[in-house]
């Protein structure tokens, strides 16, 4: 099938479609959404098909607390907060890092965990906090940067952690029941992780066929193409056309790093709320790096800036086009949310992209947003 042209099965998926109803699949993925954009998949697409995006993407998912009480770790006096540079332009009640930074804070764009580990190494009379936010893929590394933290006995560096677990995610989403799923694309780079069995749960729990692929477009076709067939025959199976990258069991390695440092829990979403054991946070006998525990601090309540519909983006209910800032108040240069900020956001890419040639859920007039946090 990955021998074929993207363009031939197009034409495969558009005859199976013929004659049935509308078929819903999500990608789970921030990196499948931009690369559906980035290659105008959705245009190749019989309009019954329809694509809808999830909450793939670790800063888009991110509760506004969470930032709230990133950018006041950024205020405290002796305190390095190191972070993803995705991260440093998401909103926040009072601001954003990138504003803590222009105001004399020393907030730092780090490329991995052990940068930020690295920090506190060369500078051990300052407080360097990472700013862990991240699927599995990520939390692997912030894992590792913790036991070498550990190795080297540093008492000068801790995580704010917001990690995400993916499968949790989507049980929740079909468990909420309030946006049709019939299948779902799921990530290439966290079932690298994971492992492809993962996902067995939603599969045999709630019949909805799952297809971990890659992020070329004969891939993420081919994935599409299985799911319409499975849909189709009232049919729910597990399937991989990424074996070159996903096996049944996942990394092995990492996974086993992962379960020495942290530990499921609940954790809170962007507008939809806590989802058991759908976070990682530091075990017990690693609590001395957790921020939270070392600053006192409280996250604070989820919020959205009015007229924002970045969570219902996130979950599915609505397109990025149907946000009445999308494009007017709300762009890459001025964001009101963080799926304009990201570079994996679903609004960043229909924005930079444009939305392909499926039916729009209906474009809203302009709107003006009111609220604006201080840089």
């Amino acid at each position: 099938m990955t021998d074929q042209s993207p363009r031939e099965v197009a034409r495969q998926i558009a005859a199976k479609c013929a004659g049935v109803g509308i078929l819903r699949i999500m990608e789970v993925c921030g990196t499948h959404t931009v690369s559906l954009y980035r290659h105008g998949i959705k245009a190749m697409l019989p309009d019954n098909l329809r694509l809808i995006s999830g909450p793939g993407c670790p800063v888009c998912v991110s509760a506004q607390g969470y930032i709230d009480a990133a950018c006041g770790l950024a205020r405290r006096p002796g305190v390095v907060v190191c972070s993803y540079g995705d991260m440093m332009r998401v909103p926040g009640r009072t601001g954003t890092l990138q504003g803590r930074r222009a105001e004399g804070a020393d907030v730092r764009v780090v490329y991995s965990a052990l940068d930020a580990v690295e920090a506190a190494k060369t500078q051990p009379d300052r407080e360097v906090v990472f700013i862990a936010i991240g699927f599995e893929t990520t939390v692997a590394g912030h894992a590792a940067a913790v036991l070498t933290a550990q190795e080297q006995d540093l008492r000068n560096f801790s995580l704010l952690t917001a990690q995400k677990r993916v499968v949790p995610a989507m049980l929740a989403l079909l468990a909420a029941g309030d946006v049709p799923i019939d299948g779902f694309v799921c990530p290439g780079h966290v079932s690298v992780i994971i492992g492809s069995k993962a996902y067995m749960e939603v599969v045999e729990r709630y019949h909805k066929p799952c297809v971990v692929a890659g992020f070329e477009p004969v891939q993420m076709l081919s994935a599409l193409l299985l799911l319409v067939e499975q849909t189709i025959a009232g049919e729910a199976r597990l399937e991989n056309v990424y074996p070159q990258a996903v096996e049944d069991d996942g990394n092995r390695v990492a996974r086993r790093m992962i379960e020495e440092v942290f530990e499921p829990a609940a954790a809170a979403w962007r507008a939809i709320g806590s989802i058991p054991d759908s976070g990682l946070v530091l075990r017990e006998s690693y609590r001395r790096f957790d921020a939270l525990e070392r600053f006192q601090l409280t996250i604070g309540p989820d919020y959205d800036p009015p007229g924002c519909r970045c969570g219902d983006v996130i979950q599915g209910k609505v397109a990025p086009e149907d946000c009445t800032l999308f494009g007017d108040s709300c762009t890459p240069t001025r964001p009101v949310g963080p799926c304009m900020v990201s570079s994996e956001g679903t609004c960043a890419a229909a924005f930079k992209y444009g939305g392909g040639s499926q039916p729009s859920r209906g474009r809203q007039k302009p709107g003006h947003v009111s609220w604006a946090p201080r840089n």
